[in-house]
């Protein structure tokens, strides 16, 4: 019994730093990459480096779009869209 209870205090930590910090990092991981497999022709998004900007067409064989701004059309990986980001922008709307 003195063994386990040696241990508790490193298993409690163990536990803590699961719950607290890779829990909720695999949580928005998933969320993220729902939401780069959802995105479709027409919605509103914003790139990680701030470009804004519509997805006009979508190509899932090497995983880019392309995205008209007021610059005009730029091709973009779907990895450069940034969830937070876009998701601020259509629920300001």
């Amino acid at each position: 019994m003195e063994g386990i209870s040696q241990f508790l205090p490193i298993i409690m930590l163990f536990l803590a730093m699961y719950f607290l910090f890779i829990l909720p990092q695999s949580r928005k991981a998933k969320k993220e990459k729902k939401f780069i497999s959802d995105i479709k022709t027409g919605d509103r998004v914003v790139t990680k480096s701030g470009m804004h900007g519509k997805i006009v067409e979508i190509n899932d064989n090497n995983n880019t779009c392309v995205l008209v701004t007021m610059a005009g059309k730029i091709k973009f990986d779907k990895s450069a869209i940034s969830f937070e980001l876009s998701d601020a922008l259509n629920k300001k709307d």
